[in-house]
């Protein structure tokens, strides 16, 4: 099992559980965390989903030998991203109407970092380290991170985390408005379930009306947003960029762009 569920005290748990693989994403684990989201959505006794991962990793992100597969068979394009698992789970985040609690354990790569600009409580590890590695691997950023993380941080700190890919720290990810606040590495997924389990307190009509106003303004202009970076990024999985970059991770080597 790779993505294990449960509901438990009004608080749907997804975590990830793919330790001997740095909890790398793939298709089939996307498509059980949207299954996992659909299902909470439609159960009244759940109050909030807490996301989660494995101690000292929550993902590593997308799995790469899954991708460069999907790029093979043509990736994601336009408004068909939602006919992808990937893209299935971005949607299905984005709109989701109930509070998501997220538990960094660890190392946030990629799809772990931008999710989090979807969640609404937000705690990190003091171990976690955020890292947006797209460019890096001759794709673009996604999850809407290429309109979000300039709004969060101004576009000069934004052009270093996501073209340059360097790594926020736990105390820049609280500083920059990603996360609530940075807990001890021991204590983060019961710190984080706590606060998940306040929401069994609150009007439950109330809190999803309050969380649908806060997303209103820019709500079809994140979703724009996602639909454009999918299509572009399925057209760059299939780039000579990616494919010098994929190979070049897993001869264990140094990416040589300078013939592009």
């Amino acid at each position: 099992m790779t993505i294990k569920t449960g509901v438990l005290n009004g608080v749907a748990t997804i975590e990830i559980a793919r330790p001997e693989k740095k909890n790398a994403l793939t298709q089939a684990m996307y498509t059980a965390m949207a299954d996992a989201l659909d299902a909470a959505s439609a159960d009244n006794a759940v109050r909030a989903v807490l996301f989660t991962g494995q101690p000292g990793i929550f993902t590593s992100g997308n799995d790469l030998e899954d991708f460069m597969a999907r790029g093979r068979e043509g990736g994601e394009s336009g408004s068909a991203v939602e006919g992808t698992p990937v893209g299935r789970f971005l949607m299905t985040l984005a709109r989701f109407d109930k509070p998501v609690v997220v538990a960094v354990t660890g190392a946030a790569i990629g799809v772990g970092t931008t999710m989090l600009l979807h969640s609404d409580l937000v705690y990190v590890s003091d171990e976690a380290r955020l890292v947006m590695p797209f460019v890096s691997l001759g794709l673009v950023p996604e999850f809407a991170s290429s309109l979000l993380i300039p709004q969060l941080m101004g576009g000069r700190r934004a052009a270093e985390k996501l073209l340059l890919g360097e790594p926020i720290t736990p105390e820049q990810a609280v500083e920059f408005g990603i996360a609530n606040a940075v807990i001890p590495a021991g204590e983060v997924a019961n710190h984080a379930r706590r606060m998940a389990e306040r929401f069994n307190a609150m009007p439950p009509a109330a809190v999803r009306e309050a969380k649908r106003l806060m997303r209103a303004p820019q709500r079809e202009l994140v979703e724009e947003t996602i639909r454009t970076e999918g299509r572009i990024f399925g057209e760059r999985l299939k780039s000579p960029e990616a494919m010098e970059a994929f190979m070049a991770f897993f001869q264990k080597r140094k990416p040589d762009f300078s013939k592009f």
